[in-house]
């Protein structure tokens, strides 16, 4: 729980709390947005929230992150836990090797998914389907603060458990 406040205090200090009309990722409208790229250009902020995602991870060989917030997050992660990790393209490159994933992996390797905010869940489950598509198990999934929106709800339809350093709840609440 001391964790949680630290991340809390954090978050707030650096500004990544804000308040006013914002539009989501989703579409949907909010009163508040949650801007966990501005705190992961903090070391402090993103030291911490690798060290408690460590407590998470399980026996996940990689860990994989979507562009852009994401990927700092998934590195941070990787050099904290040792285990290599992959690089999610929205879109497969049109040049060069047009891969879609940057990274090692194998059909059937599982994977550890990281995120900065969930709302939907929607840049979640294109990740996943893309993990999949390339023959990778997922069924483990982290951020760093769910909105409580309906994502993780989601990501249970695809068989995959939401967790989460912060809830929204937790965030407005402290």
């Amino acid at each position: 729980m001391e964790h949680k406040k630290e991340l809390i205090a954090m978050l707030k200090q650096c500004g990544a709390l804000r308040f006013g009309k914002f539009k989501l990722t989703s579409g949907k409208e909010s009163n508040y947005y949650i801007d966990i790229k501005h705190a992961i250009t903090q070391p402090a902020i993103l030291s911490r929230i690798a060290d408690m995602m460590a407590a998470h991870i399980g026996e996940e060989k990689l860990i994989a992150g979507m562009e852009l917030g994401a990927v700092p997050i998934a590195t941070a992660l990787a050099l904290k836990t040792q285990r290599p990790f992959l690089i999610i393209r929205k879109e497969s490159k049109a040049h060069g090797t047009m891969k879609q994933i940057e990274g090692t992996y194998q059909a059937g390797d599982t994977v550890f998914l990281v995120e900065d905010v969930c709302t939907t869940a929607g840049s979640m489950i294109k990740s996943i389907e893309i993990l999949r598509q390339h023959g990778c198990s997922i069924s483990r999934a982290i951020v760093v603060v769910d909105r409580e929106e309906g994502g993780r709800e989601a990501l249970a339809h695809m068989n995959v458990e939401l967790l989460a350093l912060l809830t929204s709840s937790e965030l407005l609440g402290a």
